[in-house]
């Protein structure tokens, strides 16, 4: 298996486990979207977190070779799985977090910009979408993510020189939202990740929907989606459970329903 998935406390856990660089194929991409598909389909999932089990690498794209063994239709169907895989993520009302420690190339980079949040620890590595230097384009969404995420310049002079960023400089981009000191980094992110995972986790996934579903339509389209979520929230236990912990005055015991 090139990924390992275990849950804890109510998170799930999506490791990279592919040496030496976690590099994708076919069948590693399966299991990314399998593994997915079982944070979307199980209670006890109340966040994820995507992260590698190799600190020298997040991921760093797709396996060359798998590339070079490929007919054009068998690089189409491998690229659909490539981008559905990273759709099922944006398409999922749980709360992803990507835990970068290290080299985040290409379609690494690419999946990383598909979950919710990005978090990275301080270090030598780099981050980037360097397809332009075989040929290719992102495509694994890096060139519709990547410009929603900062100044379009900055992303299109990245994809199309190749050239990849240090972690200070992501931060200060906007490619990812904090970097912590290597030495603290899986505690702090696991503390945010329970941190999230406490609270009203169908209130967290409705934002989520209503913000990534929303901003692809029109004001009035994206208000008609928020007054629906708020309506189906409106009926769930954790709204009851809110409103009374308020009343009473004491810290609300969420449970996600």
């Amino acid at each position: 298996m090139s990924i390992e998935f275990s849950v804890e406390n109510g998170i799930g856990v999506i490791a990279f486990n592919r040496p030496p660089a976690n590099a994708y194929d076919h069948a590693m991409l399966g299991e990314l979207t399998a593994a997915v598909h079982k944070v979307a389909e199980d209670p006890a999932v109340r966040v994820a977190v995507v992260r590698s089990a190799n600190p020298k690498f997040f991921c760093t794209g797709a396996d060359i070779t798998t590339l070079q063994n490929s007919t054009r239709a068998q690089f189409a169907n491998f690229l659909t799985i490539a981008q559905e895989a990273v759709d099922a993520i944006g398409r999922t009302p749980k709360l992803f977090i990507a835990a970068i420690q290290g080299h985040c190339i290409g379609g690494g980079l690419e999946i990383a910009l598909g979950c919710d949040f990005r978090w990275a620890a301080t270090g030598k590595y780099r981050l980037g979408l360097a397809e332009v230097n075989l040929g290719l384009s992102p495509g694994m969404g890096g060139t519709q993510r990547l410009p929603r995420l900062i100044p379009r310049s900055k992303a299109l002079q990245m994809m199309v020189t190749g050239d990849p960023v240090g972690p200070e400089e992501a931060l200060a981009l906007g490619i990812v939202d904090k970097l912590v000191a290597a030495e603290n980094f899986d505690a702090e992110v696991m503390a945010f990740a329970q941190k999230l995972a406490a609270g009203p986790t169908m209130a967290q996934g409705y934002i989520k929907l209503s913000v990534n579903n929303g901003l692809e339509t029109s004001l009035a389209q994206g208000l008609a989606m928020e007054r629906a979520h708020q309506n189906q929230l409106f009926a769930s236990e954790d709204v009851a459970e809110g409103i009374k912990a308020f009343q009473e005055k004491r810290p609300a015991r969420f449970t996600g329903k």
